[in-house]
């Protein structure tokens, strides 16, 4: 115990320290910023329109707001992609009444965002004028280009800086549970503590404008650049490296009724990221780590081909999809996935999704004690929904499942991954705490039937609070052959600050582990563990956003005869801050 709180003890200088030359640094830092990694490609609970500059006209001003949520499109339980709501607050800009048109963005109570969109009008008898550093030749307008008639242009500039440190990683025994892996180079982490720093640049130039009047053509180009050092849990050796992230370009169009009813097709090809659902099947459709750097700050998810086309009317959705991921050269397992999403919200607190997806090109193998399958011919079939009956701000209930089979084409396989969460926000108490209790299973592999049964987890992942089941847990563990229990709470106490504490106890579904960690193919008890962690988010401003947990993982018997005596319980922190433009 003595070693463990002498660990815990460098932690928190290590950590203390990177936080303290972080902020220094930050405070002589740049004054805006178009985006922060806590809000991309979370679900929006709620859009609000205001003007901060009203007229004498109530009936004008409701017109103006409303026109103005029409051309945003924007809608509870969508995906909030900053990029992509740039392009459609310049759209909304087109309108000759309007000024300029910002937003901020603020937790919301269940774990998504919510949306504050602030109009100010023109003067009386203003002409309109281009903004942007092209049309102004003034610095102040950065990282906008240019922004007039709904042509918008504007520059991209993130940067990350992070600090990881673990006591007692892959529970003090890399040499059993990374033996073989072929991301390891060098000495990684394990018994004892250790630490490393990591970060990355990302800049790049995204843009849409008006074809015709109801036709908008965009696209966008990044490249990443990013490093580590320190002994992180593969390596100890220094890396660096710098690709190209975003690279797509589309079009867009549709129609607003007289009703305010929105019909819109969006198409689009190319490097850019892609998440279905919440991520239950997939959200990380790029790799980091190994030669690319950054293994937890995870700057990279833009896939290397994605073709999209989507069709919506209101908040219902439909959409066909080709992805290719970016994996890792040295794991690259050729894995190609189509399918086709439909999404809609048939009453204002209840929404619904169904999902077929198809892998018809795959090396990546699945295994049983005597026989070797492939996902390529992958069938799943996936329907969930979301209960929230009441409005942002109001105390409530919510509940929300998901079910999915798989198959194959090729042989006899039948798997199932299912959840179901259920949940509180009591909106009148302090801090707003929100409580939820989420069940999942995935299905494991039975040796004693011919069918095939471990579950596949594609694709799945995304943050803490989605599909990365355990901060520890998931580096040894992910989604297949496993029963998580998760017990959560969110706390807020103010908009911009959360805490998210969580305790997760995790089960095997069967003793035969193959396709796992290979130290743990043959299980000698279904108890895995289980974990605590915390983790606390802050919105600075819209220039800063940061973000840190520490969480411990305590091995189940399962783990505990596997490695033998020698093998500890595993604490992990991080600390990292990102700004962006």
């Amino acid at each position: 115990m003595p070693k463990l709180w002498g660990s815990l003890a460098g932690i928190a200088r290590v950590g203390a320290v990177v936080l303290a030359g972080i902020t220094l640094v930050l405070a002589n830092g740049p004054a805006r910023a178009q985006t922060v990694n806590g809000e991309e490609f979370q679900r929006i609970e709620a859009v609000h329109v205001s003007i901060a500059n009203p007229t004498a006209d109530k009936p004008l001003n409701a017109r103006i707001e409303d026109q103005v949520r029409r051309v945003i499109g924007a809608f509870p339980s969508q995906r909030f992609d900053p990029d992509t709501f740039d392009f459609t607050l310049a759209r909304a800009g087109r309108d000759a009444r309007i000024g300029d048109i910002g937003y901020t963005v603020a937790f919301g109570p269940t774990g998504g965002v919510i949306l504050d969109v602030t109009v100010t009008l023109k003067d009386p008898g203003a002409l309109s004028q281009a903004r942007g550093m092209l049309a102004t030749g003034e610095a102040k307008d950065f990282p906008i280009l240019y922004d007039s008639n709904g042509t918008f242009l504007k520059l991209k500039l993130e940067s990350t800086a992070l600090h990881y440190g673990n006591a007692n990683a892959w529970y003090g025994r890399p040499d059993l549970m990374l033996a073989g892996n072929p991301l390891v180079v060098g000495t990684p982490s394990g018994k004892g503590y250790e630490h490393w720093a990591e970060g990355f640049v990302q800049g790049g130039i995204y843009g849409i404008t008006p074809v015709t009047e109801s036709f908008y053509a965009y696209g966008g180009v990044s490249a990443i650049a990013s490093g580590s050092v320190g002994q992180e849990l593969f390596t100890d050796e220094t890396r660096g490296f710098i690709g190209v992230e975003d690279a797509y370009a589309g079009f867009v169009t549709g129609t607003t009724t007289s009703e305010g009813n929105r019909l819109a097709f969006n198409a689009s090809a190319g490097r850019q990221r892609f998440l279905l659902g919440d991520g239950f099947l997939i959200a990380n459709t790029s790799a980091n780590g190994y030669n690319r750097a950054a293994l937890q700050a995870n700057p990279r998810w833009a896939a290397d081909m994605l073709v999209l086309a989507q069709l919506s009317y209101n908040g219902t959705e439909v959409e066909a999809f080709y992805l290719d991921p970016d994996e890792l050269p040295i794991v690259d397992s050729q894995t190609k996935i189509q399918g086709i999403n439909f999404e809609t919200s048939p009453t204002p607190s209840l929404d619904i999704g169904l999902s077929f997806l198809r892998v018809p090109e795959s090396n990546f193998g699945y295994y049983t004690p005597t026989q070797t399958f492939s996902r390529e011919g992958l069938q799943v079939y996936d329907a969930r929904f979301r209960w929230q009956p009441n409005e942002v701000g109001r105390s409530g209930p919510f509940v929300a499942g998901e079910f999915a089979v798989q198959r194959n084409e090729n042989f006899d396989m039948r798997a199932y991954g299912y959840y179901g969460e259920a949940g509180y926000n009591f909106a009148e108490l302090p801090w707003t705490p929100t409580f939820s209790y989420r069940y999942a299973r995935f299905t494991g592999d039975d040796p004693a039937t011919s069918r095939f049964e471990r579950w596949d987890p594609l694709l799945s992942g995304g943050n803490g609070e989605q599909w990365v089941q355990g901060i520890n847990q998931f580096k040894i563990w992910q989604d297949s052959n496993v029963i998580a229990h998760r017990f959560q709470m969110r706390l807020r106490p103010t908009p911009m600050i959360e805490l998210v504490p969580q305790v997760w106890l995790f089960r095997a579904d069967s003793t035969t582990n193959l396709g796992g960690n290979p130290a743990l193919s043959f299980l000698g008890s279904d108890d895995l563990g289980y974990e605590i962690n915390l983790t606390g988010k802050v919105f600075v401003s819209r220039q800063v956003y940061v973000q840190g947990h520490v969480a411990a993982t305590v091995p189940g018997d399962a783990v505990k005869t596997a490695l033998g005596q020698e093998q500890h319980p595993w604490w992990s922190t991080m600390l990292f801050v990102r700004v962006a433009f």
